[in-house]
């Protein structure tokens, strides 16, 4: 059968063609529109590309980092992008700007973007009971709603292991999946569906990638269409995303990356196996570095979803129990760099890392993707949106305090599932998780910083000088930690 019979062969198989042919001459405009902006991205600085360029190689051969791909955002257009290392280390790929790799969690900003687009046309009701929606999910002791979803405060479990180190994924079959679901949605569904809520919906901050393949499943049955097409047709295609689409391991992926990872000697593997079909929505997405930069145009011009709507996509979100908790709006991590607000996502999964920085203030960001699990994409991203800034690195520079402030200090700090403690020795302070100790120094009398990695901590405290919680900063993004004792 040629094509001309195929689209003339009924009313159904009619339609199907000319929405492909409508969709094919839409996607022929963006390649247009997308080649004359990789022809544009000189407009970053010499210097600025200077430090990029050496930032990045400076990253690399710190963390031993196989190849990362970036992207920058400057003046609300898509500036700069460029490729480092190898894609494929075993048959000597070099990276390119367009190189693909997994994104982990950024999927999720894609995903609430897609959920709000449907909202602001009437069709997802944000604070119905999810079921209307998504039938498949089995109703719970309290209704569960589109809008505590995107959140992450709708009480759903997240794995049952770690997700790092991965080693440890085989005890949990979700973590290291092997099996392919031709309809990722309901076979997503069929891990967690039934188990019980871990909180009240509303009441508690619990990180879910479980939950977004809700709010896929919502997305499916407020739209009438496949969760994937419609995100394709809504999001990608309007953001001139051509390369961006589900990892799927049997299609043939143009530029894709191989995927590593450490073993315990540190020597570069290749990483655990993954089908991330069973969870597309929070964490399954395949992109490249100008796609991505192209989505933070995109955002940051008002072309996918009305400023108004995005803006409230960006508020963060407050959990009733106020306990520790990411500083998280509707999809989307928020934070500082060097003291300028951002907004973003990070992710991570088996041979990937990631990060996406906005600062929407400087309709300014940057994007970050690396094939390793054994690199950290979230503070090579705040080093880079610095550059794009024009702010003067984060050196971080010791003061002197009195050490008697560090007894309203000590104590516990709960966040989500993690505790932080924080340990006076003398006249040294110390942050300790999971049993690891690391000295933080004072840079005010509630600003401390790490010289062992860059992150900082600020402690908010009562008018007694006692800290009633923390904020984490790291890599852009922010984490609020209560103290429980």
């Amino acid at each position: 059968m040629n094509q001309k019979t195929r689209c003339i062969d009924g009313g159904f198989r009619l339609q199907k063609c000319q929405k492909i042919a409508t969709m094919l001459g839409i996607l022929l405009g963006y390649l247009l529109v997308a080649s004359c902006v990789q022809a544009q991205t000189g407009k970053l600085s010499a210097e600025k590309q200077a430090k990029m360029e050496s930032t990045i190689s400076n990253f690399m051969e710190t963390s031993k980092a196989p190849s990362i791909s970036a992207a920058a955002v400057q003046d609300g257009e898509f500036v700069w992008s460029a490729g480092f290392g190898m894609a494929d280390l075993e048959n000597a790929v070099p990276a390119k700007p367009q190189s693909v790799y997994r994104i982990g969690s950024i999927s999720k900003s894609i995903t609430a973007t897609a959920a709000m687009e449907l909202w602001e046309h009437g069709k997802l009701d944000l604070d119905a009971p999810v079921q209307k929606y998504c039938p498949s999910f089995p109703q719970k002791q309290w209704p569960i709603t589109t809008r505590q979803l995107l959140g992450h405060l709708a009480g759903i479990r997240y794995y049952r292991v770690p997700e790092v180190p991965y080693s440890e994924s085989q005890s949990d079959a979700e973590v290291g999946n092997t099996r392919h679901f031709e309809n990722g949605i309901e076979g997503g569904l069929k891990f967690f569906a039934n188990d019980p809520l871990v909180a009240p919906p509303g009441t508690h901050f619990n990180y879910s990638t479980q939950g977004y393949t809700i709010v896929g499943c919502a997305i499916e049955g407020a739209s009438g269409e496949k969760y994937a097409d419609y995100v394709r047709d809504h999001i990608l295609v309007p953001a001139g995303m051509l390369q961006t689409r589900p990892d799927d391991r049997f299609d043939i992926v143009p530029l894709r990356t191989r995927f590593y990872s450490k073993n315990t000697s540190g020597a570069v593997v290749n990483a655990e196996f993954l089908d991330a079909s069973y969870k597309v929505p929070g964490g399954g997405w395949l992109s490249s570095a100008p796609d991505m930069a192209r989505f933070e145009v995109a955002i940051l011009s008002d072309r996918l979803i009305q400023r108004a709507t995005r803006d409230m996509m960006w508020t963060p979100q407050m959990p009733s129990d106020g306990l520790g908790r990411m500083v998280y709006g509707l999809g989307w991590q928020s934070g500082k760099t060097h003291g300028v607000a951002d907004v973003g996502h990070g992710g991570s999964q088996q041979g990937a890392s990631a990060m996406m920085l906005i600062a929407p203030d400087a309709q300014a960001g940057v994007v970050v993707l690396i094939n390793s699990d054994a690199a950290g994409a979230s503070e090579l991203a705040s080093q880079l949106l610095e550059i794009v800034l024009g702010l003067p690195p984060g050196d971080h520079k010791e003061s002197t305090v009195d050490p008697k402030l560090y007894d309203g200090y000590t104590g516990s700090y709960a966040m989500s599932s993690f505790v932080i403690g924080i340990v006076r020795e003398d006249d040294h302070l110390f942050a300790e998780i999971n049993g690891r100790k690391n000295e933080i120094f004072p840079e005010g009398s509630r600003e401390y910083f790490f010289r062992a990695f860059d992150a900082q901590i600020t402690f908010v405290t009562d008018g007694n000088g006692r800290a009633t919680e923390l904020v984490w900063h790291e890599g852009g993004t922010d984490l609020r930690a209560s103290r429980i004792k």
